[in-house]
């Protein structure tokens, strides 16, 4: 008998076709959830994402969504809810990453990160909260550099987190009348292809000595959707190998 804590849910996952997002969306499926997952291009990673969640016996679909567009985010929304019903969980793992010095960093490149990482989640959880109910659970994905930013050209993506951080706080107010909880997870280095290039440069700096694994933040995830942590909202949890220490 299945006894797991996301057992008859419906998820919903932006940013969930690879990465950190689809080692969620594995997990929740494996709590007993089914689950909605967006991605900004990768299909073909996503539809490989919605196989496996279906190998384990639950439903999974896939809907294409620009996390900086709050029509595609909109969308994705309604298109969970008529197919599934309602919405009970939501992870916001959609973001982009651009680094470099303030001298050399785009506007282009600014605004795009502002609109992904921040007023994307912003809008997504707005999106999906008509749709939620009592005992709602929603889940950002932020960044240990929202606690300690020490790498030269990381400074704007340091703020889209420490802004995804404060965000939370405020929202956790605002949603606790309807016994609705949300967190926020800051990672640390995590295996995955947005981070491939530097993990080598990386790991000698976690105490530690490893990177993550996605898998790994989906296990925090599965217990902030779980009923164990029904008195935790507004929190941001750190979990990066002991790098911000």
């Amino acid at each position: 008998m299945n006894t797991s804590t996301a057992q008859h849910k419906i998820a919903l996952v932006f940013g969930g076709s690879r990465g950190i997002g689809a080692g969620i969306a594995l997990r929740l499926a494996q709590e007993g959830a089914d689950v909605v997952l967006t991605y900004a291009a990768a299909a073909a990673k996503a539809n490989e994402v919605v196989a496996a969640i279906e190998a384990q016996g639950r439903e999974a679909l896939a809907i294409q969504a620009d996390s900086g567009n709050a029509d595609d985010l909109q969308s994705a929304v309604r298109q969970a809810v008529k197919r599934f019903g309602r919405i009970d969980i939501v992870v916001v793992a959609a973001g982009i990453l651009h680094v470099a010095d303030v001298a050399e960093f785009s506007i282009d490149n600014l605004d795009r990160m502002l609109d992904v990482n921040v007023r994307g989640v912003y809008l997504a959880i707005k999106a999906a909260l008509p749709h939620m109910g009592e005992g709602g659970r929603i889940v950002t994905i932020g960044s240990n550099v929202a606690e300690r930013s020490s790498h030269p050209g990381s400074s704007v993506y340091a703020m889209t987190k420490g802004a995804v951080a404060v965000m939370v706080k405020g929202l956790a107010v605002d949603l606790a009348p309807r016994g609705i909880t949300i967190n926020n997870i800051q990672p640390g280095p995590i295996a995955t292809d947005m981070t491939a290039d530097m993990l080598e440069m990386i790991t000698p700096l976690i105490p530690m000595k490893r990177v993550g694994q996605p898998a790994e933040i989906g296990g925090l995830v599965a217990y902030l959707t779980g009923p164990d942590s029904g008195y935790m909202t507004g929190a941001s949890l750190t979990i990066d190998g002991g790098m911000s220490l």
